[in-house]
């Protein structure tokens, strides 16, 4: 692949096209792994198999479950 984009860039380069630009990916993501742990005890503390819950229900469980008041949503203006 790497010596495909390299013929490729050269081509572009002499003949006035489109180069590509590859940016490496990180093998790991360690900064992302943590967050499974931190909010799937309260998905399944809330989660009912049977039906599906309204938005009202839903709220109201993750504030029970967290511990935490349950505020207004907040207002968006959209227009």
């Amino acid at each position: 692949m790497r010596a495909w984009i390299g013929a490729h860039n050269r081509r572009a380069r002499a003949e006035g096209g489109v180069r590509i630009v590859t940016c490496r990916l990180p093998s790991k993501s360690p900064w992302l792994n943590r967050i499974e742990p931190s909010w799937v005890h309260g998905k399944r503390a809330i989660h009912e198999p049977e039906r599906p819950l309204m938005i009202a229900e839903v709220m109201e469980r993750v504030c029970t479950y967290y511990g935490c008041e349950q505020l207004p949503p907040l207002e968006q203006n959209v227009g």
